[in-house]
């Protein structure tokens, strides 16, 4: 069925259409902003253990991340602090923490999936060893019970950002 040109270009009509198809995502962006405000992290967080929606690599606590990855880094603590702000800005993430003392860097930011917005919180530590620097990595999603690997590969690419 064809609908005259008449009607298919009235405004009131079109704009009812495009609010429909919209609806649902700006339900969705309200929900989010309702339900998973952004709260600062302070401390390095942990995983739950029978957590499907966080990932963890370091600190004695590696959670959905392969063990054999290694946390101390034969790099210069200020390289990688320079990385790790690089990959923040790359990837639009929204510092909500920032920490930094002569010997340690500590960061807490956000992340959002790219269409529908789900905030996701990563928190990195990294301490100064002399000649080298360990690191801690926490990522995880406020909402839902799991994230299809989001986290661990978010925390996979940060780490290969910090070690190139």
């Amino acid at each position: 069925m064809r609908m005259p040109l008449s009607e298919a270009s009235n405004p009131i009509k079109l704009l009812a259409v495009v609010g429909l198809l919209i609806s649902p995502w700006l339900f969705t962006q309200i929900g989010i902003a309702i339900l998973a405000p952004d709260e600062k992290i302070e401390t390095m967080p942990s995983c739950e253990d029978d957590s499907g929606n966080c990932a963890h690599l370091g600190g004695g606590e590696t959670y959905r991340m392969e063990s054999s990855m290694a946390t101390l880094l034969e790099v210069n603590s200020t390289m990688v602090w320079d990385k790790l702000l690089d990959y923040i800005e790359d990837n639009n993430g929204e510092i909500l923490v920032e920490s930094t003392s002569e010997s340690s860097y500590y960061v807490h930011f956000v992340e959002k999936t790219s269409f529908w917005k789900f905030p996701d919180d990563i928190v990195i530590s990294i301490t100064d060893t002399t000649d080298s620097c360990v690191i801690e990595m926490h990522s995880h999603s406020r909402l839902g019970w799991g994230d299809i690997g989001v986290n661990p590969d978010r925390l996979n690419m940060i780490y290969e950002a910090l070690i190139n």
